[in-house]
């Protein structure tokens, strides 16, 4: 199984944004961009218009807006590799896809903690990513909750090819559990953001998710 390390950026302003940016894409060729409307999540981000990364970086958009479809239009234009909205949210999920992968942009599905894998059965043909969300929306940090590693072999079975993202908590101390238990993208925030060495930190969790007989 291909595992990603995928630093995270949660931030409220553009100059923040721009050092985060410019930081972890010196090491890391896939970032997680969270994006909040201040609705859906209590904490409002960074507009749209303002969102930008290094050509040379896959970037994945998590949108956390109450109705994330008006904006398809403004997403589309930034051209990720992929958009990640919230089941919970409001709009079409299927049409949303179609319009996504028609420009070549994959579509993922944000879980909540209390939302279970079954909300996900009528369109989970239509999309390519779902992201277990274990985090606080809007903010770095949150608990880990490994309670949640049982929607991985829930997913896995409605679609083996689903590709299976963990967001909310994760530190070297828990990297391998999540590992061992199906997760593929590791968006992790503060434990790379709040380091005195970020590239260190991104090291880490690298060598930790590496091949334990490797170790």
């Amino acid at each position: 199984m291909a595992v990603t390390i995928c630093p995270t950026v949660t931030v409220d302003d553009s100059q923040k944004f721009q050092t985060q940016v410019n930081i972890i894409t010196s090491f890391a060729s896939r970032i997680h961009i969270d994006l909040s409307d201040g609705i859906f999540s209590p904490e409002k981000l960074l507009p749209i218009d303002d969102v930008w990364w290094p050509g040379n970086v896959h970037a994945d958009l998590h949108v956390m807006y109450e109705s994330p479809f008006d904006h398809i239009t403004n997403l589309i234009g930034l051209d990720p590799q992929l958009i990640i909205t919230h089941v919970e949210a409001q709009g079409d999920v299927s049409r949303f896809s179609d319009m996504l992968h028609d420009h070549g942009i994959k579509v993922g599905i944000a879980l909540l903690a209390d939302t279970p894998v079954e909300r996900l059965t009528t369109f989970i043909d239509s999309i390519d990513h779902v992201l277990i969300f274990a985090g606080k929306l809007g903010y770095y940090g949150g608990h880990a909750n490994l309670g949640l590693l049982s929607k991985v072999s829930e997913l896995k079975s409605l679609k083996p090819s689903l590709e299976i993202g963990w967001d909310g908590g994760i530190n070297d101390q828990n990297i391998r559990q999540l590992i061992d238990g199906g997760v593929e993208v590791l968006n992790v925030g503060g434990y790379i953001a709040r380091s005195d060495d970020p590239r260190a930190a991104y090291a880490k969790l690298e060598a930790l998710a590496g091949p334990q007989d490797a170790q």
